[in-house]
């Protein structure tokens, strides 16, 4: 068996490949986005099988964040994170607009107040209102 950290030469399964550039922890789950249509590649919907070469585009969306990217490396075991990044090359678009949707959620998280365990007088009021205006 071939070292972890070296390259392939000619193609990985897409599968494989997504597993192991760490955009998905299993490779069950990287298959299940793709059966599910969340990976374009080429821009075309992507099977598992397929075969990713060096070069190729894929459009992955998880959650709300989009990843354009092309493929610089082939590798079809799991690596660390810092070799991970270099399998790939992010289109500054993709980080523009997921730079955006961050802080996006961010805002929406300190804006929204968090309960602190039980609810105070005031909180307490307003529930009892509540629910006496909705049982009639």
């Amino acid at each position: 068996m071939s070292n972890p950290t070296e390259p392939a030469t000619e193609a990985v399964r897409l599968d494989r490949w997504l597993w192991a550039a760490r955009f998905y922890k299993t490779r069950q789950l990287s298959a299940a986005a793709l059966k599910g249509g969340k990976v374009a590649h080429n821009g075309r919907k992507a099977k598992p099988s397929r075969t990713v070469r060096v070069g190729d585009a894929l459009v992955i969306r998880r959650d709300q964040f989009r990843f354009e990217v092309e493929v610089a490396q082939l590798r079809e075991r799991r690596v660390g994170a810092e070799l991970a990044r270099e399998m790939y090359r992010e289109t500054d678009r993709s980080v523009e607009q997921r730079r955006v949707i961050e802080e996006q959620l961010a805002a929406n998280r300190r804006a929204v107040r968090h309960a602190d365990g039980r609810p105070d007088k005031r909180d307490r009021r307003l529930l009892n209102r509540f629910k006496r205006d909705t049982a009639t």
